[in-house]
Parts: C-alpha cells; sequence; structure tokens
C-alpha cells in the first residue's frame, strides 16, 4: 500500500484505486512467446511429439481400423465387422495352438534363463576380471539377431551340423534340434536364453552391487555358508529386480518370433509357430491384413491383461513391500 493510500484510510476517505498496469503493458511479441516456459518446453518435445504420432498412435488407430475390414493391401477395404475376431476366437485351427506356442516359449525362457543369469551373475561379481566377463556375455546382445540365428541354424543342423558332428565323435546319436516336433521349440528357447543372458545378468549384476557387503560379512562371522548367503541374503534383497526381470522377459517372450522365423520358419508341423509369427505370416505372405491387425489386437489385449496380473500379484508382499 501507497503513502497516500495510507493516509486516505487513516483519516477514513477511500484509497485510490491503483493504475492498471496490467492494461497499460505492451503486448507480447512472438519472440517472447516463444522463449515463455510454458511455450518453449512444447517446441522443444514437438519433434518427438510427432514422431509419436505418426509412428505409433496413427498405425494403432489405423490397424484398430483394419482389424474390422477385409483388405488384401492391393484393393480398398471392405468392413466386415467384429467377423475377424470371430473367426480367430472360434474358426481357426490353427490360433489356439499359436498361443499355447507362445505361452509355452515364454515361461521356458523364464524357467532356465531367469535362474542362469542369476547365478552366472552372482558368480561373477566375485570373480576377478568383472570387465571382461561383462564384455563376454554381453557380446550377443550387440550382434544381429538374423546373424546369431543363422549361426546356431548352422550349428544345429542334422546333417552337417557342428553340435551333432561333436556327439557323434562320443558315440551319441544327434538329435533333430529343428527338425524334430518334440525339441525344436526347446532349442529355440536355448537360443533365446544365450541371445538374452548378457542382458538379465547386467541388470542381476546392477542390483548385486546395491547389497551392501556387510550382510554377507555379517553372516560369514556366524558361520554361514555360501549357499546360505545366496538363499537367505541375495535372493531376498534383490527381489525387486528378479521381478522386473520375470515381467519384462514374459512380455518379450510373448511378443517375440524373429528367431523362429530364420531358425524354423515355425516348423516342424508348426510347433515353432507361435502367435507373433502367425500374425506376421498372415499379413505378408496371405495378405490378410484385417485378420492379421486382429491377431495384433488380441495378442496386445493378452500381454495386457497377463501384466496386470503380474503385477496385481507382485504387489502383493512384492515390489512395494521391498
Amino acid at each position: 500500500m501507497t503513502d497516500q493510500q495510507d493516509r486516505a484510510t487513516r483519516y477514513g476517505q477511500a484509497p485510490a484505486p491503483l493504475p492498471d498496469l496490467i492494461d497499460d503493458a505492451p503486448p507480447l511479441t512472438l519472440r517472447q512467446r516463444i522463449s515463455s516456459k510454458s511455450v518453449a518446453p512444447w517446441i522443444f518435445l514437438s519433434p518427438m511429439l510427432a514422431f509419436g504420432v505418426i509412428f505409433f498412435l496413427l498405425p494403432i488407430i489405423f490397424a484398430a481400423y483394419i482389424s474390422l475390414t477385409r483388405w488384401n493391401s492391393l484393393t480398398a477395404p471392405r468392413f466386415v465387422g467384429l467377423k475377424n475376431y470371430e473367426y480367430l476366437l472360434t474358426g481357426d485351427p490353427k490360433f489356439w495352438g499359436t498361443v499355447w506356442n507362445t505361452i509355452y516359449f515364454a515361461a521356458g525362457t523364464l524357467a532356465v534363463g531367469i535362474p542362469l543369469a542369476l547365478v552366472l551373475a552372482y558368480a561373477f561379481t566375485r570373480a576377478y576380471g568383472q570387465a571382461f566377463w561383462r564384455s563376454i556375455y554381453w557380446l550377443p546382445m550387440i550382434t544381429n539377431v538374423v546373424a546369431v540365428a543363422y549361426i546356431w541354424k548352422f550349428l544345429l543342423d542334422d546333417s552337417f551340423g557342428l553340435v551333432n558332428m561333436a556327439l557323434g565323435k562320443l558315440g551319441l546319436p544327434g538329435p533333430g534340434w529343428l527338425t524334430n516336433p518334440g525339441i525344436a521349440m526347446i532349442s529355440v528357447i536355448l537360443v533365446f536364453v544365450w541371445m538374452q543372458l548378457g542382458h538379465n545378468m547386467l541388470l542381476f549384476s546392477a542390483g548385486l552391487a546395491n547389497i551392501d557387503e556387510s550382510y554377507y560379512e555379517a553372516a560369514r562371522l556366524d558361520g554361514a555358508s555360501e549357499s546360505q548367503l545366496f538363499f537367505r541374503i541375495t535372493v531376498p534383497l534383490l527381489k525387486p529386480t528378479i521381478l522386473f526381470v520375470l515381467i519384462t522377459n514374459f512380455i518379450t517372450g510373448l511378443s517375440y518370433f524373429t528367431l523362429m522365423l530364420v531358425l524354423t520358419e515355425g516348423g516342424p508341423v508348426g510347433a515353432t509357430n507361435v502367435t507373433a509369427l502367425y500374425m506376421y505370416k498372415m499379413a505378408f505372405e496371405d495378405l490378410r491384413m484385417g485378420r492379421a491387425s486382429a491377431v495384433a489386437y488380441i495378442l496386445f489385449a493378452f500381454i495386457l491383461v497377463v501384466t496386470l496380473i503380474q503385477l496385481r500379484v507382485f504387489r502383493r508382499g512384492g515390489v512395494e513391500a521391498h
């Protein structure tokens, strides 16, 4: 309050109004508006937002529309409603088989890959030359997946594969790793675990680095063995990392198909034909874009439900409790 207004208030007079500085202020120029704190961040974010809209949001919306049509990408789409979904869920003899193969693959990669990565990460954190070992087990992750698949396809070949040749030298019969329907999916799972091993070990190594060494020292003073250190200290304190690796690997397993496409092309006899590969072939080999889009949305809904269930289960005494 100014001196003039203070004197007017003291003698019972109404204070004089303050001048309207807002109305008298000159309008902001275009440069001032752009450089303001409310506009400048959006300008810097606009390229990435445009990229997301063009290459993510619009394709998702377009795929939702295409899933309701019959379209071969050469002629105009013809609207058929929910018939693509109805056929896949009730009339397609192959679809539910691919769903089972997908669950089998995802569960197998978890059952083999997660314990193996955890044990190796635990061992390497206590070994000499950690930087060297990290470089070794990270190499599969930086190698092109198609190149990796062709290398393993050569190694696992029935006739001239190095694995069967080595087994023959030992007097053991070499199985059809990629041609026997009973073990083809197991072979693909093992190759995938080998590829993902470095990534999972890196995550576990980061989690192990956050565990205070004093816990291990106190347990050793009490006479704890290495197995007791691992199961009584490492695993409980590493539970948030384990749950994160489980969720992310399971999601990856449900949507993966590159190895199957190169190694077996979904064979033999559909033993490795997962849902994502079935969708790929339906779209780009059979040119059934509408039905393939419906498969994509069914797979998305399935992954979403499984992820929500996992989060719900793990929250009960899981990540939020540690």
